[in-house]
């Protein structure tokens, strides 16, 4: 096996993303530089060593959360959330209002209650903002774009979102008959793209993978919000990314530096049915838009990881054909939870948890419904936005449920994934299905796994102290085939980690993502012996210890106070 104790390259020495440029020359590169599973290796974690990160936190360089597009015509956002009365009980078993109309408002509360703003903390004269979408280490690197015909008060054209403002900037105007055509079915499209800088900053190598656990909660906070508004999301299968970019004009020289340069993720579809927009018109309507603004710089200096601009260009994903591959319908919606919060309030209050109390147990009943809501359902949120049979089950270190052993669980996400499982693990596991029956949930061992859990989540407290904790292992057999799945499959976790968020807060307690973990030490637990399984995120759920040294503020409170002197006015 290959020595990965190297940290990086030379200074000096060119990586094959520097040399390829972003999207150009990719098939001309080696293949012996595109190897995923390379990367993959070498941004383990392990107990003798972590992934190479920046060693200190130079803070003078800590690059700004928000991305501006100076120059750029701007419209402030409405805020009106607080006006859609659907609770989250509903929303999360299918039973979805009927659909709002497409324009300013509603487009408004889609990005209010995905992407936005939830508070702005305070402690000792330092200020930073809490957003709907969780972010590792509240770095943010996920960019998003409105790609939209004319709507009711939105102009025709690509708008960039800033979170910071809640408002649009209009990135490019566009009057073409091929872009019109694009949105015939009725709705729009969101894209995603990733600043890696911003992650590779705090983490090193590690943090290409942080960004796509990001983007998964970011289409996962999308879908939500958009079915709270009876709307359907589909993620575009078939466009490559560099017409990603070229849409969105993230390969523009506007202003971008190259170290901050973004990485087109994923196009998604927001629309009232079934049927989904043109992307291919939308490619041609481009070409004659007329473009704005220049991107802001984020840091004064930077740090290049070339692993991280090798592993982008790995996982560019070429045009290809659509795919969908969704699985059966299952016989009911998930258990329910009795969460009497509506829909907007909870979306909201989502937080990261810092520490937990380590006595706090919790029920049964709720720990299933919580498991439950993970399984991919086509017709209830957020499943019907990811195209994909599920390649992702949990390992499960169960530690405070009352009326659940304790002990170590695997939940099947696909049941068809169950001989797999058992023949890639340990041959001793028990494979004792549990209860509920419809729940494909089963103890391989039971015991007190609290100090496991711990140690292999980097030592870390919030592991073991939770009601419970665990490992999201996923099937990697297609990544060597096509690169881009490997970012797919982080997509998937995220996804599921932002299910646990909001399943956690309707609960009554809170939930965390956990990035840093051993990677090859949770695979030696499990028996895992190659890369056919990979725990590519943690998470854990308990009841929080909240710091009261921190000042809590809501967000948007200038708007807000603009928007009732206004309403006074009229």
């Amino acid at each position: 096996m290959a020595d990965y104790s190297d940290s990086s390259r030379s200074a000096g020495e060119q990586s094959p993303a520097r040399r390829a440029g972003r999207y150009n020359g990719l098939l001309a590169l080696p293949a012996t530089h595109l190897n995923i599973l390379d990367y993959h290796q070498r941004s383990k974690h392990r107990l003798d060593r972590y992934a190479p990160g920046p060693g200190y936190l130079d803070w003078a360089s800590q690059p700004d959360p928000f991305r501006t597009y100076a120059g750029a015509p701007r419209m402030v956002l409405p805020l009106r959330a607080d006006e859609l009365a659907i609770r989250f009980e509903a929303l999360r078993g299918g039973a979805l209002p009927p659909p709002a109309p497409f324009d300013l408002a509603d487009v408004a509360i889609l990005f209010e209650l995905s992407l936005a703003l939830s508070a702005w903390k305070e402690y000792r004269g330092s200020r930073w903002a809490l957003r709907c979408n969780p972010s590792s280490g509240n770095l943010h690197p996920t960019e998003s774009y409105l790609i939209t015909a004319t709507l009711p008060g939105i102009a025709a054209g690509v708008h960039h979102y800033l979170s910071r403002d809640h408002v649009l900037e209009q990135r490019a105007s566009v009057n073409a008959p091929d872009w019109d055509e694009a949105f015939a079915p009725g709705g729009f499209y969101v894209a995603l793209a990733s600043i890696h800088w911003r992650e590779a900053w705090k983490y090193g190598m590690r943090a290409f993978r942080y960004c796509q656990h990001d983007c998964g909660h970011a289409i996962t906070a999308i879908a939500y919000a958009a079915a709270a508004l009876g709307w359907r999301v589909a993620v575009a299968t078939a466009i490559g990314d560099g017409e990603l970019a070229r849409l969105i004009g993230t390969d523009r020289d506007d202003g971008f530096i190259a170290e901050e340069m973004e990485a087109a993720d994923v196009l998604l579809w927001i629309g009232a049915g079934d049927a989904v927009g043109d992307a291919p018109r939308l490619l041609r309507g481009i070409e004659t838009a007329t473009w704005h603004g220049h991107a802001n710089c984020l840091s004064p200096s930077h740090v290049r990881w070339n692993e991280i601009e090798d592993a982008h260009v790995a996982t560019l994903k070429p045009r290809t054909t659509a795919t969908a591959s969704r699985p059966a319908p299952r016989p009911a919606p998930p258990l329910a939870t009795g969460c009497e919060a509506t829909a907007a309030h909870l979306m909201r209050q989502r937080r990261s948890a810092v520490a937990f109390d380590g006595v706090t147990t919790m029920a049964a009943d709720a720990f299933h419904a919580l498991l439950d809501a993970t399984l991919p359902r086509p017709e209830v949120p957020p499943w019907p936005a990811w195209p994909w049979a599920p390649a992702v089950h949990l390992a499960l270190f169960v530690h405070r449920v009352r009326g659940v052993e304790p002990g170590l669980y695997l939940l099947l996400r696909d049941q068809k994934a169950l001989e797999a499982l058992r023949c890639g693990l340990r041959a001793e596991w028990l494979w004792r299905k549990c209860e509920p029956d419809h729940l494909p949930l089963y103890l391989l061992a039971p015991g007190d796994m609290r100090q496991l859990a711990q140690l292999i989540s980097c030592h870390q407290d919030i592991a073991a102290d939770s009601c419970f904790s665990l490992g999201m292992l996923a099937n990697f057999t297609g990544v060597a085939a096509q690169p881009w799945r490997y970012r797919q499959l982080y997509w998937e976790c995220g996804m599921i980690g932002q299910v646990l968020y909001l399943e956690a807060e309707a609960a009554g307690l809170r939930g965390t993502g956990i990035g840093c973990f051993f990677d090859d030490e949770m695979h030696e637990l499990l028996g895992v012996a190659d890369l056919a399984w990979q725990s590519l995120y943690h998470f854990t759920i308990g009841a929080p210890v909240d710091d009261r040294r921190l000042t809590t503020q809501p967000p948007y409170a200038a708007q807000r106070t603009h928007l009732a002197s206004q309403g006074e006015k009229t």
